[in-house]
């Protein structure tokens, strides 16, 4: 298989069911975006973590790719089978978010994003995963999209958060926390 079709080169891409979209399309922002927090997501998996934060955010990284190849489908057109993300996923999240919560100080602050370099990453994640679902719910307002999409990336918002105040408890690492000037 190439990797290079020069099929794009006039800045279109074919969506699954083979419509043509200029790659600026809403549709191809969304899935373009999660992809971008794929990536992030396996550069926080890659640092000195603990196995079940490593376990769980490659299963994430899959959903991530169920996500994508829904959004890249035409549903319209389409007639591949693709997979599809299930209430559990959401419900996985949930459970993981509550875990961490009970470990975890009161949030009595905003934070701000920092205070270790993983939690750095973690933290640009989360950004990447708001500006995802707010592609995916602009993207909604045109086409559809299975609502589990949208549900799914605001859980992974937040786990992103809860994570990153996670990683950085493990690492004994202080909150780096909001004091505004008043």
């Amino acid at each position: 298989m190439k990797i290079y079709t020069k099929t794009g080169d006039q800045g279109q891409t074919s969506l699954i069911g083979g419509t043509r979209v200029p790659k600026y399309h809403v549709r191809i922002e969304a899935y373009g975006t999660v992809d971008e927090l794929n990536s992030y997501i396996g550069l926080v998996a890659s640092q000195e973590i603990d196995a079940h934060d490593q376990g769980l955010l490659k299963e994430i990284q899959d959903r991530l790719f169920t996500i994508g190849s829904s959004l890249a489908a035409d549903p319209e057109r389409s007639k591949m089978k693709i997979p599809d993300l299930r209430d559990e996923d959401i419900y996985l999240l949930e459970t993981e978010i509550d875990a961490m919560n009970e470990r975890l100080p009161e949030l009595k602050h905003f934070i701000l994003p920092g205070g270790n370099t993983v939690v750095s990453y973690c933290h640009l994640a989360r950004c990447v995963c708001r500006r995802a679902e707010r592609l995916t719910v602009l993207l909604a307002t045109e086409s559809f999209v299975d609502s589990k999409i949208t549900i799914y990336l605001n859980r992974l918002s937040d786990y992103l958060f809860v994570l990153s105040r996670k990683l950085n408890a493990d690492a004994k690492t202080a909150e780096n926390l909001w004091l505004p000037r008043i």
